[in-house]
């Protein structure tokens, strides 16, 4: 794991004048050496993309899904090794890190599938008025153009295939800008894509320097832009590109709502259950992750020490050992950060019922009650193993403290009410809604994303694929129909 790693360019592997070193945030020591592309082969890989977008948009289905169909096998082939990498350079516990290998075989095989049957148009009459008499439109979707993907650091492996797997689909040439944190996930796609027959210049696996993203993201050969990340750095990229066409999958600040009815002994062990491992799942590292826990009243106080004892019986420690739940955060900034919020919010009055503590780039997994509304760490998405809890009277009320949020990605619902479902669904300004479990849930085929400040777009394959293409009308005339 030590070795220097090219990057790809164009379909093939090259290296440029400088390297950065990937280290383990577990302890600091060295994973990987990274090459970093000069200027001269960014064009390169840019202008390879734009060159090749016609041929590629036209190759056939087949052609790309069973290249697509090649790096899915070859990912569930080499699991335990890039599971490695991934707990190696991110932290990440290695179950967990298994687990974002499997995610990545099935999104590149949804998106074979999906390269199959895609052609997101129909057959319409137009003779429904008389000017439209022996006249039949034909829809398509094509692409828009290269895509830029950037991706970020906590799934270093599956949100890279998410930019990848549908750009392919849908015969979108792609860059990929994989985290700086995070690079040689990225780069191993790069290796499987190399052995597939996909044309020369339709992908490329460039770990660009963040202070040299702006010209890229600028790039009129690029109309389309794919980022996953901050809200702060989404919208500013959008912002200065308002004519290309971006999907932004931004931050959340995830709330697990459990109403009354959810009551018995049995609901409320599930419940704390699965919300003490997905509040810590990826060192709290997730847009997804339980952040907030709104409990009705009459739950409340039954709920609250099942929280706290489920929270605490998570193993902590060394990333490669099997029985770890909760590892390091990315670095020892990104665990100062969550220890400045959770500090602030001590002292403004937050009880403090477990954790708390910081040990370099490992943050203890930690549940606070009574937050004050104003603490950074109600108002902003902490990214750290941290639970907030407080109660609710009634359905409406919580449902109002969801939306009290400027998030809006997903949220789930503790209730066996059918009919509270359907309210849930209505009510809450989130990208989805899961039922009887927590917002963590994330199934890599249906359509993901948020309103608010959580983004624009959608990802989940097909509807990436969407939003990479557009539709063409064609329109047949003299026919009788």
């Amino acid at each position: 794991m030590t070795s220097t790693h090219a990057f790809w360019l164009a379909g093939r592997q090259a290296t440029g004048d400088d390297t950065f070193d990937v280290t383990s945030p577990w302890d600091n020591r060295l994973v990987g050496t990274v090459a970093v592309p000069t200027d001269a082969q960014i064009e390169e890989a840019v202008a390879a993309a734009h060159a090749v977008r016609d041929e590629f948009a036209a190759t056939p289905a087949h052609v790309r899904a069973t290249a697509l169909d090649h790096v899915s096998r070859r990912l569930a082939e080499r699991t335990e090794e890039i599971a490695r990498l991934i707990s190696a350079e991110n932290g990440k516990p290695l179950k967990w890190a298994r687990g974002e290998v499997g995610r990545a075989v099935s999104v590149f095989r949804f998106a074979a599938e999906e390269a199959r049957r895609f052609n997101g148009g129909e057959a319409q009459r137009l003779d429904t008025d008389a000017g439209g008499t022996g006249r039949l439109a034909l829809t398509r979707r094509f692409p828009r153009g290269t895509v830029l993907g950037i991706a970020p650091f906590n799934f270093p492996l599956n949100l890279c295939a998410h930019k990848i797997a549908p750009a392919i689909a849908a015969g979108a040439p792609i860059i990929l800008k994989p985290a700086p944190a995070t690079p040689l996930s990225g780069l191993v796609l790069g290796e499987l894509l190399a052995e597939t027959d996909l044309p020369a210049g339709s992908w490329s696996v460039l770990p660009v320097p963040n202070d040299r993203m702006p010209a890229l993201v600028q790039d009129e050969r690029l109309p389309v832009i794919s980022f996953t990340g901050s809200d702060k750095v989404g919208y500013a990229i959008m912002d200065s590109v308002p004519r290309k066409h971006c999907t932004l999958e931004l931050g959340g600040n995830g709330a697990a709502v459990v109403l009354a009815d959810y009551a018995s002994d049995q609901d409320l062990d599930w419940a704390a259950t699965r919300i003490a491992t997905f509040s810590n799942y990826q060192g709290g590292q997730s847009c997804i992750s339980v952040q907030r826990v709104i409990a009705d009243a009459s739950v409340y106080e039954r709920l609250v020490p099942r929280i706290v004892a489920a929270v605490e019986a998570q193993t902590t420690g060394d990333p490669a050992d099997d029985t770890t739940d909760v590892g390091p955060l990315v670095s020892e900034d990104a665990a100062k950060r969550v220890e400045t919020w959770v500090d602030e919010a001590v002292r403004a009055g937050a009880q403090l019922l477990t954790g708390g503590k910081r040990d370099g780039a490992s943050y203890a997994p930690t549940v606070l009650a009574e937050v004050p509304g104003d603490a950074t760490l109600a108002q902003e998405e902490v990214f750290g193993p941290v639970l907030t809890l407080q109660r609710a009277d009634g359905e409406s009320a919580a449902f109002e403290t969801v939306n009290g949020s400027k998030y809006g990605l997903q949220a789930g619902v503790f209730t066996h009410d059918l009919q509270a479902a359907f309210r849930a669904h209505r009510a809450l300004e989130v990208g989805g809604v899961i039922i009887g479990d927590v917002p963590s849930y994330r199934a890599d085929q249906m359509p993901y994303g948020g309103v608010k400040q959580s983004g624009v777009g959608r990802e989940g394959v097909r509807f990436a694929m969407e939003d990479y293409t557009y539709e063409r009308v064609l329109v047949l005339t003299g026919l009788d129909l």
